[in-house]
């Protein structure tokens, strides 16, 4: 069984929905995005994702972009990304970690040397917000030969005909956006974002998480209640940006922002844990 798959289904006996932290690996460096993505199981992360820096980030909002280019200043890269993994294997072999990116940085890796790499590495998924199901044979269908999973993003403007290309392929779960648009927006209403996640549920037997614009704790915790994982990202990416803009020294502004991060990971995933479930 997936570590995905494996988590899901310990979560659902327990009645709860997932935690899915996103940093930016490589920011504001390697050592420092390797030391938060080690610590962030500690601070309640059931799942975390990865983000894959890129010059021509489309559907990344300020706060992501920002992260993606100090890393890119910061010599960061794929090959170094999945070093990370090695490196956060060697002390937790149970949490799930997903790549998600754009597919330029996997293209010029090459897709078969880059999922080999992958597997060996221990990532469980991957997310390419600008591969559509038209082209699943580039890379959806040799990552899940691989034995990785590969998961879609559904909108608020994925309708009925298009959904069933969207799911086709899909495994690990299916991430919801909850609002038309780039990462940090305001999150979609919950009673909108809860129907489209009934829907989903409908058409498709995987999880489904709820991602985009989720900024405190309290609107992750009404996700919660209906969404079988919230996904916060441009709220913990904030976090360590404005300590490296705040403290007074190099040194303490990363220390200080990698204590902020866990901070508000563990404010968002004890609500997240605490939701009472529809």
């Amino acid at each position: 069984m997936s570590r995905i798959k494996a988590c899901f289904e310990k979560l659902k006996a327990e009645n709860r929905a997932a935690f899915v932290p996103f940093i930016m690996a490589g920011d504001p460096d390697s050592a420092t995005s390797l030391e938060l993505l080690k610590k962030l199981p500690g601070a309640g992360a059931d799942i975390i994702e990865l983000g894959i820096a890129f010059t021509d980030p489309m559907a990344d909002g300020p706060a992501i972009q920002a992260a993606g280019l100090r890393a890119l200043k910061a010599g960061h890269t794929l090959r170094k990304t999945l070093n990370m993994v090695r490196s956060f294997r060697e002390s937790d072999n149970e949490t799930p970690l997903i790549l998600m990116g754009y597919y330029n940085p996997f293209y010029a890796y090459g897709v078969e040397a880059f999922l080999a790499a992958a597997k060996s590495a221990g990532v469980d998924g991957l997310i390419i917000v600008d591969l559509p199901p038209e082209e699943d044979a580039e890379m959806c269908l040799p990552a899940r030969a691989a034995g990785i999973d590969f998961i879609r993003l559904a909108t608020p403007t994925t309708d009925d005909a298009r959904l069933p290309a969207i799911i086709k392929n899909t495994s690990g779960f299916i991430y919801y956006v909850s609002v038309a648009g780039i990462t940090g927006k305001a999150a979609g209403g919950a009673s909108s974002v809860e129907r489209a996640v009934a829907r989903l549920k409908t058409a498709s037997a995987l999880p489904v998480a709820v991602g985009f614009g989720i900024k405190t704790a309290e609107k992750a915790k009404e996700f919660a209640g209906f969404a079988d994982a919230v996904v916060v990202g441009s709220a913990l990416v904030n976090e360590l940006a404005q300590a490296l803009e705040q403290r007074p020294s190099e040194a303490n502004n990363v220390g200080w922002g990698v204590k902020a991060v866990l901070s508000l990971s563990r404010d968002i995933s004890q609500a997240i844990h605490s939701a009472h479930r529809s």
